[in-house]
């Protein structure tokens, strides 16, 4: 059992109050996992300034002082480094890919949380409310945001393997439930040359929506070959640089509830996640179909 919850929003005027939002969402789902949580947050400046690439690292051999020397040596430019708990965020004037490759070659062992252009990705072990404090997530701005409650039961109680999984340019991807057939799904990913960091069977949902959106495919039919391919149950919420999705198994026995009004799209694995969001209760709220995609984009 874990927790989803997820925010895009539609109105600049609730920007500034993103962090704040996704903080009691999040809050709430504490007791569907309370051994780790992990967020993504757009369009954070401060973490991820206008123009800038950025990565979300985890286990960096290396104090971020000595990692702005290094990759600004690298890259020939000033490179800007902040530990967020567990996370190692970074930040330069150059394009995410050129920044996650000298990042991967200065730092081989360390684990990519994720990358983009205005994505940031925090992940760490503990209660979320204990977590989402430390981040200092409630003064975070943005426009679209997703969080995950763990309690784990394929792989450690470890950040890395903390949801969302971000494998692809600024993806996200948060699930509740389990694949059966992941470990089948991961060979045959592996042999198409995909490389995977951990044993977690989201992971595999991960990597396999980002090749399918390398592919060409949207973020619909993406999902569309998620239902068709994986067995199991599951709940999955996906976002990327303009979109936000959500899915279910043919069964549907993992809960979630979406609310829509015209300043936002909330997503969550419970309704009392969603009961404090600003003019709730002139919402539409519903619970999604088995295997229908519910895609919205900025």
């Amino acid at each position: 059992m874990c927790g989803i919850v997820g925010l895009h929003l539609r109105n600049p005027d609730l920007h500034p109050r993103l962090g704040e939002l996704l903080a009691q969402m999040l809050g709430e789902m504490q007791d569907r996992g309370a051994d780790s949580a992990g967020i993504a947050i757009y369009g954070n400046a401060d973490w991820a300034p206008p123009g800038h690439g950025c990565v979300s690292l985890l286990e960096v051999a290396a104090t971020p002082a000595d990692v702005v020397a290094t990759l600004g040596t690298a890259l020939g430019v000033t490179v800007a480094a902040r530990a967020v708990d567990e996370t190692l965020v970074l930040s330069a004037p150059v394009d995410s890919e050129e920044l996650l490759a000298a990042a991967r070659g200065a730092y081989p062992d360390a684990l990519v949380a994720g990358f983009g252009a205005d994505l940031t990705v925090l992940k760490g072990v503990g209660a979320p409310r204990d977590l989402t404090e430390s981040w200092g997530l409630a003064a975070a701005s943005g426009w679209q945001g997703v969080g995950h409650t763990r309690m784990a039961t394929e792989s450690a109680v470890t950040p890395s393997g903390a949801h969302p999984f971000a494998v692809g340019p600024e993806q996200c991807l948060v699930h509740n439930g389990s694949f059966s057939n992941h470990a089948t799904i991961r060979r045959e990913l592996r042999a198409a040359g995909i490389e995977f960091d951990s044993e977690n069977d989201t992971e595999v949902g991960a990597r396999f929506v980002a090749h399918q959106l390398a592919a060409g495919k949207d973020i619909e039919t993406a999902l569309k070959e998620v239902c068709a391919t994986f067995d199991g149950f599951y709940t999955l919420l996906v976002s990327n640089h303009d979109s936000f999705a959500v899915v279910r198994d043919a069964i549907a026995c993992k809960p979630a509830v979406i609310a829509e009004t015209e300043d936002w799209v909330a997503m969550a694995s419970e309704y009392r996640a969603l009961a404090q969001l600003p003019g709730v209760e002139k919402a539409r709220i519903w619970e999604p179909e088995p295997e229908v995609v519910y895609a919205w984009t900025r």
